[in-house]
């Protein structure tokens, strides 16, 4: 059996059949085939994760050319206060990933020259009181996966096991928390008792998405108002907005995030500012709308983006927002203003192909939209 042979079965199955049956196997052929064996079994996890990210949709819509203000561009990490791992794949760990959010500071990772998946056994929380910036930067290699069973990434300046800092918790200029140069995938907030968010959830501080991929997350799969299986944000420090910047929710048909409400982005009050991105193949499950219907557990709008509230506003450049689907309203946008004192604006990007099952705006489709006027429009379309 050829080693190119040996990894191409590996790619392919899980690690622990390649681990207990294919290298072994390998080995049993020749002495010199056994200490290669050996070797390989040290490299092969990382040639395995470099081999499984190739072919996943990059961050970011490559038509989106909407200039980046300075606030809304990656933080500079060129002198992080900590390291993640020691250069070894091995040394990215739960553990080290959960410990460091919790230290706070500016956070880098060191797992060696091929992309690595670490897979968390727990959450990480960050702590209020730590930063004040915090800054998570993968550096384009490393993956953060929730394992099918839990939510990977957690902020909240209203939850006192994360520790007050203030007495208004829910207008607060601190923790600034940055992702940046990340990917979040396979992560599941169903039943948390801070609901939605099923990659992160966001409550307080500031908040920024830079340069960063999220696949196949889910949240809770009904409720009027549960949202955001990839990200759900509240209570950002005087209604400042949400940078999203050249990332990609999505982007695939295996890819897609499947929650609720809002596929990719949910949120209440809360304004988005959404630039040279992707949303593709997410998907609004709950059945019913908001308020229920009758019989229904509620919810199923926004394959998209949800977004719900008073004042605030959704703006979109340079963005693609395609094929994803709404089994109530907004197969690509939900957005719902109480007081119709919100605003959509949509500026040199695409809509198209986003069904919604149940209702939308007329002359604007995928999108069910209650606001200030009708949603600002220019040199995009929508379709």
């Amino acid at each position: 059996m050829s080693w190119r042979c040996i990894i191409m079965c590996c790619v392919a199955l899980p690690w622990l059949v390649c681990r207990l049956w294919i290298l072994p196997a390998a080995a049993a052929a020749s002495p010199a085939a056994s200490d290669a064996a050996d070797t390989l079994l040290l490299s092969l996890p990382a040639m395995l994760a470099q081999a499984r990210q190739a072919g996943l949709p990059p961050a970011g819509n490559p038509q989106g050319r909407c200039s980046i203000p300075a606030e809304a561009q990656a933080e500079d990490v060129s002198q992080p206060d900590q390291v993640i791992g020691d250069g070894r794949p091995s040394s990215c760990t739960s553990q080290a990933v959960v410990d460091a959010v919790a230290r706070g500071g500016v956070i880098t990772f060191n797992c060696g020259p091929a992309p690595v998946t670490i897979a968390l056994q727990a959450t990480a929380k960050v702590f209020n009181n730590t930063g004040p910036k915090i800054v998570l930067d993968g550096g384009g290699k490393v993956t953060l996966s929730g394992g099918g069973a839990r939510r990977i990434l957690y902020m909240n300046t209203c939850d006192p096991d994360q520790v007050w800092t203030t007495p208004h918790c829910d207008d607060q200029d601190h923790p600034r928390l940055t992702v940046q140069n990340l990917t979040f995938s396979n992560a599941d907030s169903t039943g948390e008792a801070y609901d939605g968010g099923g990659a992160i959830y966001v409550r307080g501080g500031r908040f920024k998405i830079v340069n960063s991929r999220f696949f196949n997350n889910t949240c809770d799969a009904e409720g009027p108002d549960v949202g955001g299986a990839a990200v759900r944000v509240f209570d950002q420090y005087q209604d400042q907005p949400v940078y999203v910047v050249n990332s990609t929710f999505g982007g695939g048909s295996r890819y897609g995030n499947v929650g609720s409400n809002g596929g990719g982005l949910s949120s209440i009050g809360v304004s988005f500012t959404v630039l040279n991105s992707l949303f593709s193949y997410n998907k609004a499950i709950g059945t019913g709308a908001n308020p229920a219907r009758p019989g229904t557990p509620g919810g199923g709008s926004g394959g998209a983006i949800y977004n719900d509230g008073n004042t605030f506003t959704l703006r979109l450049c340079g963005t693609s927002i395609e094929h994803n689907t709404a089994n109530e309203g907004g197969g690509a946008i939900f957005f719902v203003s109480n007081d119709r004192t919100g605003t959509l604006v949509i500026e040199n990007s695409t809509l198209r192909d986003n069904p919604s099952a149940g209702f939308e705006t007329p002359g604007y489709p995928g999108i069910f939209y209650l606001g200030n006027g009708d949603p600002q429009v220019t040199d995009s379309v929508i379709e």
